[in-house]
């Protein structure tokens, strides 16, 4: 039995206009990696009996408060039975005013230079995102900035940007500390939690993973940039705490009986 993925779209902010571009790439992608994907922009279906059939839920491009409180606890119940997460691009946008969401995704945006060509550096290459990147990847796309440190909350980041392959000024924020060895600011690209930090204690934490890469159109049909997301969904999926891969689980797609 494949596992099943929820992957919802809706925005109540900005709407990027590769969303459409993203769903047809992930659609025509999900039988080389043996996934049921369903597509939803409708906030109604948050609910524990409904996202208890998925392996992972993904938050693709949202904007905005995505989820009245009824979803947010359908969500925050899901994670908390070992579901698993991942969160692309403008997601780091969405539930700005609900903390679990903020450390489910391991970082909030803060700003972006403007969209140019810029090459971003592979840290761990031994990730199955990153595993088929060159070590320094030149691209189309926004080098994203955020409010926090994604590492204070368990991430690893596996990707940064060079910040002397593009122009646009670092904003010196008052809010936050940037970090280092680079400035929190130019860790622009994907991490990955083992366990999500926005699952209650005493939880089963499945994992989270997040790019902050997929601005354009164009980014959707270039065959590396489509190899480092299913990578990093592939990897939530191997948690194993889902019923797709474990029996016990609590949430997920069943095996078929023999």
């Amino acid at each position: 039995m494949p596992a099943r993925i929820l992957v919802y779209s809706a925005t109540a902010g900005y709407r990027h206009d590769s969303i459409e571009a993203s769903i047809e790439a992930l659609r025509a992608k999900a039988s080389s990696v043996d996934i049921d994907f369903d597509f939803t922009e409708d906030n109604s279906l948050f609910t524990d009996d409904h996202l208890a059939k998925y392996d992972a839920v993904v938050f693709l491009d949202n904007s905005g408060k995505v989820l009245d409180d009824a979803g947010k606890v359908a969500l925050q119940n899901y994670l908390n039975l070992g579901g698993n997460f991942v969160g692309i691009h403008c997601a780091a946008d969405a539930l700005r005013d609900t903390p679990f969401f903020g450390k489910q995704i391991g970082a909030y945006f803060d700003y972006h230079p403007p969209l140019q060509e810029s090459v971003v550096e592979v840290v761990d290459n031994t990730h199955p995102s990153t595993a088929g990147l060159p070590a320094r990847w030149k691209l189309l796309d926004e080098m994203y900035n955020f409010q926090s440190d994604p590492r204070a909350v368990g991430a690893q980041v596996l990707l940064t940007a060079d910040e002397s392959s593009y122009s646009g000024k670092p904003r010196v924020s008052r809010w936050f500390d940037h970090g280092t060895p680079h400035p929190i600011g130019k860790l622009s690209l994907p991490w990955y939690q083992e366990c999500g930090a926005g699952v209650q204690q005493e939880c089963v934490a499945g994992r989270s993973w997040y790019t902050g890469l997929g601005h354009t159109i164009e980014i959707w049909s270039d065959e590396l940039f489509l190899g480092h997301v299913l990578g990093g969904i592939t990897w939530v999926l191997a948690s194993k705490t889902t019923r797709a891969f474990n029996k016990e689980g609590k949430v997920g797609n069943p095996p078929t009986e023999v």
